[in-house]
């Protein structure tokens, strides 16, 4: 309900323009109307700012640099040397900085401490309608770009040390900078891009890997309503990441935000906010990454399948992105916790359930508990695909660990009873309601072994059942594995001699 609020929201402003430019034209992005009067709207003369940090707090001013004057490189203490970090906001409701970008700021301030890091300030044009907002990111993309020649031929700063972050509309900022740039700049994070007015639109009109030698994109908002999706839904950049699939973020549901923030403001901003939060993470938290890993699809994804890092399949996420080499578009995945730090840990599960005794519709609920050199895990509800488990066929699933547990040791595979929770009682129900029988006889399924592979170590381990007699399972009973040298090798083989 909460999204369809935003999104029509979003709509509302939309229909301001829409009966001049068409539907299409709006909400796909193709609009060439637009885009000739958007390049007619020059940013006034000092309406973008250009305020170099010297402060971790944003409530003390900065030092501003101004298209053409010398004396503020100076002033401001601009090394051309260093990286040159500038951070866009986007679209704004309430005229000022919000949170996020002091906490942007001051982090990125303390992991690149030589850094010039600098503030684009364009908020006159972005506190206004959202279309109005949308026709000003041209303008102030070229503005950028005047910036960056200046430094260029000025203070003879190389472009390649040149980093832009983008925040939602100014993530789109960001790309028309680098579209209209002398030269190449080194890299642009796009966090979150906005949807509406650019989804389906073509590269020269939005974000895309063309405007940086690298363009990494952190997709955590692209559940689509009334047609419309708040972030950019498609992959702009080399590598585009969607954390828990770009879908529902953990801690955003409304009871969670409600809870601490106490209004639906909050609610609203916090799953497309969670990008920046991730990536302020990824500059805080060093010894804590975030791992993604690549695959077509989320729904491959929550199989497991998809935990592989060979050929630079997987990758940090946010700041400590690596670059890859340039083809085509790489859609990558992973899972997160709800709160900072965010990364956490996944294992490929696999196993192959036989019902030798032909049960009747066992349909199980799987939980799975991991034991490790370091710590155990909580009971974890088994999701798997299709909400349906594979009988007499091997099924593989994904499951995610907030903490580091270290080398596993031990799994632990329950089958969750006829009354621990409404899923299990409503299975117990449908089964005796369609077959009109409520004496069926208890369902027996065997599983003898449980191959295992981590995604963050690369590590592969198989579990067995200590006694091959004991392998039955029922609901409410629970199995036991071990390490057993049956199974995947821990290491890849030689190659033999030809």
């Amino acid at each position: 309900m909460i999204q369809k609020l935003i999104s029509l929201w979003i709509l509302l402003q939309c229909a301001f323009v829409t009966s001049v430019f068409g539907e299409n034209a709006v909400l796909k992005g193709e609009a060439s109307d637009l885009d000739e009067l958007s390049a007619t709207r020059k940013p006034k003369e000092g309406s973008i700012k250009f305020n170099m940090r010297k402060s971790l707090d944003l409530e003390h001013e900065g030092c501003f640099l101004e298209t053409g004057k010398k004396e503020c490189l100076e002033k401001c203490g601009f090394n051309a040397t260093s990286k040159s970090i500038f951070i866009i906001h986007g679209w704004t409701m309430s005229g000022m900085f919000e949170n996020w970008m002091h906490k942007l700021v001051s982090a990125v301030m303390q992991r690149e401490t030589q850094a010039n890091v600098v503030v684009v300030d364009w908020i006159p044009m972005a506190q206004q309608l959202y279309p109005d907002a949308v026709n000003h990111t041209r303008g102030v993309g070229q503005d950028i770009a005047d910036m960056l020649d200046w430094l260029q031929a000025e203070a003879e700063m190389p472009l390649g040390n040149v980093h832009l972050i983008g925040y939602s509309l100014g993530a789109h900022v960001a790309g028309y900078a680098g579209t209209f740039v002398q030269g190449t700049i080194g890299r642009i994070t796009g966090l979150d891009p906005a949807g509406p007015m650019f989804e389906g639109a073509t590269e020269q009109k939005r974000l895309s890997s063309d405007d940086a030698d690298f363009v990494d994109v952190l997709h955590t908002y692209t559940r689509e309503a009334l047609g419309v999706s708040i972030g950019i839904q498609q992959p702009i950049g080399d590598i585009d990441i969607y954390p828990n699939g770009g879908d529902v973020q953990p801690g955003c549901a409304i009871g969670d935000v409600l809870a601490v923030a106490g209004n639906f403001m909050e609610v609203m901003k916090c799953e497309h906010e969670r990008a920046v939060h991730l990536f302020v993470d990824s500059l805080m938290n060093k010894d804590h990454m975030s791992y993604a890993f690549q695959c077509t699809d989320p729904e491959r994804f929550k199989k497991g399948i998809c935990l592989s890092c060979r050929k630079n399949r997987c990758n940090n996420i946010g700041y400590n992105a690596r670059k890859m080499r340039k083809r085509h578009t790489t859609k990558m995945y992973l899972k997160t916790r709800a709160d900072t730090p965010f990364g956490g840990f996944h294992f490929q599960l696999k196993m192959h359930v036989f019902d030798r005794k032909s049960s009747v519709d066992p349909d199980p609920t799987f939980h799975v508990k991991l034991y490790g050199a370091h710590n155990d895990s909580t009971d974890i509800y088994v999701e798997v695909p299709d909400n349906k488990i594979g009988l007499n066929a091997t099924n593989t699933f994904l499951v995610f660990t907030e903490e580091d547990i270290g080398d596993l040791l031990k799994i632990e595979l329950s089958w969750e009873g006829d009354g621990e929770s409404w899923s299990s009682v409503w299975k117990s129900f449908r089964k005796s309601f369609f077959t009109w029988n409520t004496n069926l006889n208890k369902p027996v399924l065997q599983v003898r072994r449980i191959r295992v592979k981590a995604g963050e170590t690369q590590k592969k381990f198989t579990f067995c059942v200590p006694d091959e007699t004991k392998m039955d399972i029922s609901p409410g009973d629970s199995l036991t594995f071990v390490k057993c040298r049956d199974g995947w090798d821990s290491k890849p083989r030689k190659r033999l001699p030809m």
